[in-house]
């Protein structure tokens, strides 16, 4: 019973932080520098909840987090929002798997941290510009799910620049930040 509220309390903490964090980066009026400094938050949140909660934790607020920038107008399109996910789990499952429970040996964390970054943003490029933007573009474009226009022209020159070269930027820069974070938090929490 102890461990689920335990579990229960680091998830919802970390899923409250990245909402604030989204919506606060919501108000940044520029494209590029809104995804760049929410993008590099929501990727420092994602590994920090990973390497402090654990990865049952860290795969839960990665499989929100698109879900919640959708809602906030951070993710540009609802079709974005499950290779988002995909892209977010395999950055925390990654960084986990790699650096493992105990974050030593300390030489793991960078290596770890590359590699998280660049698969996430292999899989985002992989699903959102080649399959969604690239195969995928031409029965979709102009397509509606409810309300809501699955691929729109402008869409479809936008989202090639978003899920490019800004994906790898912030998941490096955001788990840079959850690296040095990290240590003192787990040191704080006797983990």
């Amino acid at each position: 019973m102890k461990k689920n509220v335990l579990w229960i309390t680091e998830t919802a903490v970390m899923l409250a932080l990245l909402i604030c964090l989204q919506w606060v980066g919501s108000f940044v009026p520029d494209q590029m520098t809104k995804q760049l400094i929410t993008g590099t938050m929501v990727n420092c949140v994602l590994a920090v909840t990973v390497l402090v909660a654990g990865m049952s934790s860290g795969i839960a607020v990665a499989i929100i987090s698109p879900v919640c920038a959708f809602l906030f107008g951070i993710a540009p399109n609802i079709i974005t929002v499950v290779p988002i996910m995909i892209g977010n789990v395999c950055f925390v499952v990654l960084l986990r798997l790699i650096i493992g429970k105990t974050m030593k040996p300390v030489w793991k964390q960078p290596v770890a941290l590359v590699a998280a970054a660049v698969a996430k943003f292999a899989v985002l490029y992989l699903l959102v510009v080649v399959l969604i933007c690239g195969v995928a573009s031409g029965s979709l474009l102009g397509k509606k799910l409810g309300d809501a226009v699955l691929l729109a022209p402008p869409m479809l020159k936008m989202l090639p620049t978003m899920f490019a070269w800004p994906q790898l930027v912030t998941a490096l820069a955001g788990g840079a930040l959850a690296l040095l974070i990290v240590p003192v938090l787990r040191k704080a929490l006797h983990k």
